[in-house]
């Protein structure tokens, strides 16, 4: 299968987990390999790993202008992106705190946007590039105490396919990734603050162990992230693009499960994640 070679690439969230094992993989293949992340430490840490690292805050838009020229300045283009920056929060939709749910659309759709956006006028005038965005196997297959999450992932799959009409006249590829179960940092971060729905205050407090399996469920036996950018990186620089890419554990398997009538899906993952165990209750 013919590859590209010698690619310049921006990878953003390259703090932990899937991002920096992208970087890595990407520059152990042979191409320029740009990791960013938004901490300064964090940023110290890739670079103390041999990789070119960059400070990149997906949420401002001057630090990814400031990025986007850095990299044109030091490799003279950039010939792929990959919007890999995302956070999690966990627990069910009703009681999730409102600045969180914004938070996190902010960080894992709309900074897909302006990183695209910004890196667009380049990729335009040199004919060539390529968009990878990092979905979720979740954005096809709705789960419980996770339901922000699997939209965003949702919106950046369909954000995907439009762009992929929008930008093909000007030569360049956009190509989704779908992860499955990846071993990432993503589920313990996104599991702080669960003692709030163990509250007397919360009415899902009989479902708490579910919420917490939910939180935890991707590092059950999940994909080396080494593993898991091998296959990915492969997939990416292939000739011609793939628009989707499926890798990590479940990663086709889970897909499948959206395919059952509605009710079953409901009933199996409510089973799952505890919500048999809510009883209604009438007020005092």
């Amino acid at each position: 299968m013919t590859r590209l070679e010698d690619l310049v690439v921006l990878v953003t969230g390259c703090s932990s987990g899937i991002g920096r094992a992208l970087a890595h993989e990407l520059q152990r293949a042979g191409h320029s390999s740009f990791a960013t992340a938004r901490r300064k430490e964090s940023v110290e840490a890739l670079a103390a790993e041999g990789l070119t690292a960059l400070p990149l805050d997906v949420n401002d838009a001057a630090s990814i202008a400031g990025a986007v020229a850095q990299v044109i300045d030091r490799a003279g283009r950039i010939d792929m992106l990959v919007n890999n920056a995302g956070v999690n929060f966990f627990g069910p939709l009703a009681e999730m705190p409102l600045d969180k749910v914004r938070t996190l659309f902010e960080t894992n759709l709309t900074s897909v946007i302006a990183t695209s956006q910004a890196v667009f006028p380049q990729m335009v005038r040199q004919g060539s590039g390529r968009i990878v965005n990092v979905g979720s196997v979740v954005g096809v297959l709705p789960t419980p105490f996770a339901g922000p999450y699997c939209a965003s992932k949702a919106a950046v799959h369909m954000i995907s396919d439009v762009l992929r009409m929008e930008v093909a006249p000007f030569g360049l590829e956009v190509i989704v990734v779908q992860p499955g179960a990846v071993r990432s940092s993503i589920a313990e971060a996104g599991a702080r603050d669960l003692e709030r729905f163990r509250s007397p205050d919360s009415h899902y407090r009989d479902a708490y162990d579910g919420i917490v399996k939910r939180a935890y469920a991707s590092q059950q036996d999940p994909t080396d992230a080494a593993d898991f950018a091998r296959e990915v990186v492969a997939a990416i620089t292939a000739v011609p693009a793939p628009r989707l890419v499926r890798a990590g554990r479940g990663a086709d398997v889970l897909p499948q499960l959206a395919t059952l009538p509605g009710e079953e899906l409901d009933r199996t993952l409510g089973a799952q994640f505890g919500l048999t165990a809510l009883k209604s209750r009438s007020p005092a």
